[in-house]
């Protein structure tokens, strides 16, 4: 049977950060009811763990507290979050899951627990639809497959809205054998975004107004810092070009603290969760990012983190000040405390609007001085794509080039409006190579497979793009010269001196695990519309687009084109994705690939799982609103 052991605890916002409850959460279950700001004792370590191969866990609905209003929360156990299940490589689980959702539960009747990053049998992923019938109201549905691997993951509902609502948990492997690296002490910090609101209150108003949370938009003060810094005409120009393009470039997330409270496993910055610690010895800490659209920048003021795995796959040790993690990415860290007796872990949204913290210490109530936020980062004409040379000023995104067919002419669709002009002709590229690549039967999801697409690229280098993006109302851009950025640590990343994580950086201890040439390419594009709030691949959204057939044992690579000015953390259940480098050398494996604005980026699969699975970005509203495939492998 599982055994149990310790603690946790809350941080926040709302426009001007509404501080979170210093004790909250779940605590209204357990029968107290916090006040807002009131000061408590800090939950301590890695709290509410179940151990073993045999584990009972019942789904319901439990009121929770973060923000000083009482909310209906999906629960595990009755926690947020979930327990930490703590599995051996070798062993054979099984979990009994309950769903006791109420009849009048605003979260629904049917349930579901994805094991993310978890290679098991395809009927025993847990997704509804796909994987499985899911779990109606009342019924029990039994997990039992063999773990064979090592590391640091999590698990997820897969229904509806409901892993916004609080169902999420950590997941730590521990390895058959000794690891690579040692350490004294082992956190998990699970970083979340919690809102008050109905989860599905809010996709709706993210479909009525997408651009809710962008309150930091430019002013006549950053024109006129800009005219200084940058000279009067290069700043109107860029003006102009973003107007022209109907997108801002302060843009950088969906939903921010705004409308969301962060989380460290499961509190906020005034709970302060805390991990002991003594002088001179060496603390791993495992960094979840389970929130649905967050993407968080962490750092611990006075430490240097030594990462040694991602995605629960060691990795060549890479020491830096400070690393962005997408959300459903997973980093493992060792960190060596000395010289105080607190140190701050900071996490920041990746748009600087909020965050949460937490503290290492020697001893429970400690505090170390938590940094003030860094400056709000400023999107370029890089995220679009169009920073490259004689190309950069005009022709590296296409903007509008779906949507068309009705108000504007070939010459000048290709960017709101573009003028036409010397530069006419890289605005209308998107028009020129729509459909290269593409098939007539552009719903069939798998057509693109084992084309040449960089044969039939355009000249000077320009992306091509399926013949689904053309004239479609869900398309509102095109990245005509992307680049990998696996360089790029992320917009408003190492700055002031600090030394920040890119994927160029991860170097998996292991070479290639297959070692075969891929046998066929599948290019598949990341595409958008910013203010009808559509996402999609290819243009076509989950409901339009038909499977993605691989055939058992094949090698493929897969290569991803982001059409979007949004980053997208890309999941592909059931197999590991190997990103390649700029030469096409395996580089890491992973399980979600993150995807920079203006990005292309390519990695290899080896389709060794049969069955059907889910291939989706991993920010929740987007999946919902359509970005996400099936993928079907098959004999």
């Amino acid at each position: 049977m599982p055994v149990s052991t310790p603690g946790s605890t809350p941080d926040a916002s709302r426009r001007r950060f509404v501080q979170g409850l210093a004790a909250g959460g779940t605590a209204l279950a357990l029968g107290g009811v916090p006040l807002a700001g009131r000061a408590s004792a800090p939950r301590i370590g890695d709290f509410n763990t179940l151990a073993g191969t045999d584990f009972d866990l019942t789904i319901g609905e439990t009121p929770v507290n973060f923000t000083g209003r009482v909310r209906p929360a999906v629960t595990i156990n009755g926690t947020v979050p979930a327990p930490i299940l703590r599995w051996k490589e070798g062993t054979t689980v099984t979990m009994r899951v309950h769903n006791a959702l109420p009849p009048s539960s605003i979260h629904g009747h049917q349930t579901s627990i994805h094991w993310h990053g978890i290679i098991l049998p395809a009927n025993m992923d847990g997704v509804p639809g796909i994987s499985f019938d899911g779990i109606d109201r009342g019924e029990t549905f039994v997990y039992r497959f063999a773990v064979n691997q090592a590391g640091t993951y999590w698990y997820h509902s897969h229904s509806a809205f409901q892993e916004q609502a609080g169902m999420y948990g950590a997941l730590i492997i521990d390895p058959a054998g000794p690891e690579p690296f040692s350490y004294q002490r082992d956190y998990v910090v699970l970083l979340t975004d919690w809102t008050d609101l109905d989860p599905a209150r809010l996709f709706a108003r993210l479909k009525k107004m997408a651009d809710y949370d962008n309150l930091y938009k430019r002013t006549v003060g950053d024109f006129m810092r800009d005219a200084r810094e940058k000279g009067l005409p290069a700043t109107i120009e860029d003006r102009k070009m973003w107007g022209q393009m109907r997108m801002t470039p302060t843009d950088i997330s969906d939903v921010n603290a705004n409308t969301y409270t962060y989380l460290m496993n499961g509190t906020t910055g005034l709970g302060n969760w805390t991990g002991l610690f003594r002088h001179g010895e060496k603390v791993r800490l495992r960094f979840i990012n389970g929130a649905a659209m967050t993407y968080f920048d962490v750092r611990i003021p006075g430490l240097k983190m030594t990462v040694v795995a991602a995605d629960g796959l060691n990795v060549h040790a890479v020491t830096v000040d400070e690393f962005r993690i997408a959300v459903a990415e997973t980093f493992d860290v060792i960190v060596e405390p000395s010289g105080q007796d607190a140190f701050t872990i900071f996490a920041q949204d990746s748009g600087r609007t909020g965050y949460v913290s937490g503290t290492l210490a020697v001893r429970e109530g400690l505090r170390a001085p938590i940094p003030k936020l860094d400056p709000r980062p400023i999107l370029t004409m890089r995220d679009m794509a169009m920073d490259h040379g004689a190309h950069g000023a005009h022709g590296g995104m296409a903007h509008g080039a779906g949507a068309t067919t009705n108000t504007r002419d070939a010459g000048a669709h290709a960017g709101h409006g573009m003028p036409a002009g010397p530069h006419a002709s890289h605005g209308v590229a998107a028009n020129a190579h729509a459909g290269h690549g593409a098939v007539a039967d552009a719903h069939a999801g798998h057509s693109m497979a084992g084309m040449d697409h960089a044969a039939m690229d355009g000249a000077g280098g320009m992306q091509s793009h399926p013949a689904s993006e053309r004239g479609n109302p869900l398309v509102d851009g095109q990245a005509m010269i992307p680049t990998s950025r696996l360089d790029d640590p992320g917009t408003g990343m190492g700055t002031d001196g600090r030394k920040a994580l890119s994927y160029s950086m991860l170097r998996s201890l292991f070479a290639d695990p297959d070692g075969r040439e891929p046998g066929r390419t599948l290019e598949m594009h990341l595409t958008g519309h910013m203010e009808k709030f559509a996402w999609s691949f290819d243009g076509l959204k989950h409901s339009q687009s038909g499977p993605i057939r691989l055939n058992y044992g094949e090698r493929m690579r897969i290569t991803l084109v982001n059409d979007t000015m949004m980053s997208h953390p890309i999941h592909l259940h059931g197999m590991w994705s190997d990103l390649e480098d700029d030469a096409g050398n395996f580089l890491v494996r992973k399980h979600t690939v993150d995807m920079q604005p203006g990005s292309k980026r390519s990695y290899r699969v080896r389709a060794d799982a049969l069955g059907r699975w889910a291939f989706h970005c991993h920010l929740l509203y987007h999946m919902e609103s359509g970005m996400m495939r099936e993928v079907e492998v098959h004999e």
